[in-house]
């Protein structure tokens, strides 16, 4: 399978291609990265003799045309995805999650090639701290950040192209993750990586918020069954049953890391901080048989740790700057 992966040098979309190469090596790998500030190439630098690289954006409808035209599969993880940030200036969210995907949809539909596109659980909204329900395939887009409207909006998209020009495409809206390789602004990297600098990590409001947090590897796991068994047109939310809020994250952080309990500094609160994102994920466990490899959070977090403080020429380089901007903001 020839892959063009979109987004392939951010986050989750490096870890993609890691996964991929080493659970699936006779697959041939295209990343398309515009290496805006979250997208960093030193993530793809083991694979980098494996893989092509294209830098370039997601937008750019001749170069989308000539890649999309030389591979099977399109995974679209591209995308502006801090809340923080698209609450300061919206625009650059419109042009990547709005005008990108619907580049890529045009390339797809000309081309015959199949697009699996990858959003959040954010374009439901929030729930409740005490309710009961979770998040399903079912439940209405409820939007409430220029970030979440913009991949809302991107999943309307893709699902119209599917109705009204017959492409091939599948939806996954996954909850947070976390893992080797996110940016230092996110929040549990960013503890990670404050209590290895000698800094006090940070917690907004009073931590109260919770979060369905999944290991990055997991969240591509399901995608590979989403590629290998999902039926076309479809949605599958991806989760791992991982409800913790943001108080008790950064306490089991400080303990793995040996620090007291109390060793962070409570910060202003960000504007509209949904309050509960919960994922039930049957659909895709009981339909694609898919289950989680990490179970226990403390497992995953632990990893996470691991690898963040075996790799602090990756993400040393940027954070003094994140703190910076951080100071500046009041948080």
């Amino acid at each position: 399978m020839r892959l063009l992966v979109t987004g392939g040098a951010g986050f989750i979309g490096a870890n993609f291609v890691h996964y991929t190469r080493s659970a699936h090596p006779e697959h041939s790998i295209t990343v398309l990265d515009a290496l805006t500030y979250a997208g960093n190439e030193a993530s793809l630098a083991t694979v980098r003799n494996d893989i092509e690289f294209v830098h370039g954006s997601v937008a750019d409808a001749a170069l989308v045309d000539e890649l999309v035209g030389r591979c099977d599969v399109v995974v679209h993880f591209a995308a502006e995805s801090h809340n923080d940030n698209s609450l300061r200036d919206p625009s650059p969210f419109l042009e990547t999650n709005i005008i990108g995907t619907y580049t890529l949809l045009e390339a797809v539909r000309k081309h015959g090639v199949r697009l699996h596109h990858i959003s959040t659980d954010e374009v439901y909204g929030d729930l409740e701290l005490d309710d009961p329900k979770k998040f399903t395939p079912q439940t209405p887009y409820n939007p409430s950040s220029p970030y979440s409207s913009t991949k809302a909006g991107s999943d309307l998209l893709v699902r119209a192209w599917v109705r009204s020009f017959g492409i091939h495409a599948t939806i996954s809206n996954c909850s947070n993750n976390y893992g080797p390789y996110q940016h230092v602004e996110k929040f549990i990297p960013r503890q990670i990586t404050n209590v290895l600098a000698g800094l006090r990590p940070k917690l907004y409001g009073t931590g109260e918020n919770v979060r369905d947090w999944i290991h990055v590897d997991d969240h591509n796991s399901a995608v590979h069954a989403i590629l290998d068994r999902g039926r076309n047109g479809e949605t599958y939310l991806i989760g791992a049953d991982g409800e913790k809020n943001n108080l008790e994250v950064l306490s089991l952080i400080l303990e793995l890391l040996g620090q007291p309990k109390d060793a962070f500094d409570h910060v202003t609160d960000r504007v509209g901080h949904d309050l509960r994102y919960a994922i039930d994920a049957t659909k895709l466990r009981d339909e694609l048989g898919w289950t989680p490899k990490y179970t226990d959070f403390r497992d995953g977090l632990e990893a996470t740790i691991d690898w963040y403080r075996e790799n602090e020429s990756w993400w040393k380089p940027l954070k003094d700057q994140v703190e910076a901007k951080y100071a500046a903001q009041g948080q």
